[in-house]
């Protein structure tokens, strides 16, 4: 199912949009194939691979969930363009209240719309900013819905213990230092980088522009999965600074605890 799901992912703009070519639509399977073959093999091998946080639901399941909505509504606001319906009216204007609203001096909406060139039409500036205004608001809201799930529900012990091994494999404990310092430290990176990604990409592919042809975002594929991951990809790591934080605070919560333990099987001199 897991597979199923990420093969509809990458396709859906393809089925979605008009006017796919024959090239773009042989792309779209083989890409679709390696990532169904991924998800496969990460949730099927008994030992850890790259997927984090795997035997940790719903942390995985949020940035999933946000990262379809945000290629499905892209992709109707995309196709309401030449094959206008209620349904895509409806989602464009919602996505334009969202970017008008989010569209404010030094925002990264606006930022995203000064990355465009020049020559980039009017229409295609409202869309991108509607775009850009629906991904950064579901963005914000997974995050939201993650903290939210963290404080509640006691992510993620409640149902059962947590394995740092399976669900951070990429996180060698015996690399040096002390693990609570070194996941703290891991977890400000990626807080921080969360942050600042969404500021910092526009920024860099607007100042790459003298070296490289400018921005237009004119393909709506391109623009489909340009703005969802700048989007999804800083909230996914400010998600992932707050997984690790809160298994840091585990961490030093269970040695707080052993503590006076160890110290009562000491006998004086």
């Amino acid at each position: 199912m897991r597979a199923v799901l990420v093969v509809l992912l990458v396709a859906t703009p393809s089925l979605l949009l008009p006017g796919v070519s024959a090239d773009s639509t042989q792309i779209v399977a083989l890409v679709a194939i390696f990532a169904a073959a991924l998800t496969i093999f990460e949730y099927s091998a008994t030992y850890p691979g790259l997927v984090e946080f795997r035997d940790a639901p719903p942390f995985n399941r949020i940035r999933f969930g946000a990262m379809f909505i945000t290629v499905f509504l892209l992709t109707i606001i995309t196709r309401g363009q030449s094959e206008l319906s209620a349904t895509a009216l409806f989602i464009q204007t919602v996505g334009a209240i969202l970017g008008e609203a989010i569209d404010f001096p030094y925002s990264p909406v606006r930022l995203v719309v000064l990355m465009l060139s020049d020559q980039t039409t009017m229409q295609q500036v409202v869309m991108v900013r509607t775009a850009a205004g629906m991904s950064y608001f579901i963005s914000l809201l997974s995050l939201a819905i993650f903290a939210v799930h963290i404080r509640v529900n006691h992510w993620p012990v409640r149902n059962g213990s947590f394995n740092v091994w399976v669900n951070l494999p990429t996180f060698d404990p015996t690399a040096g230092g002390d693990v609570v310092d070194r996941l703290s430290r891991d977890a400000r990176l990626n807080v921080a980088l969360g942050f600042l990604l969404p500021f910092l990409i526009p920024a860099v592919v607007r100042a790459a522009t003298v070296v490289f042809e400018p921005v237009t975002l004119n393909n709506p594929q391109t623009m489909i999965w340009t703005v969802t991951a700048w989007a999804l990809l800083p909230a996914s790591l400010f998600m992932r600074g707050i997984a690790i934080a809160r298994i840091a605070d585990m961490i030093r919560e269970q040695r707080r605890r052993a503590a006076p333990q160890h110290e009562s099987d000491l006998l004086p001199a």
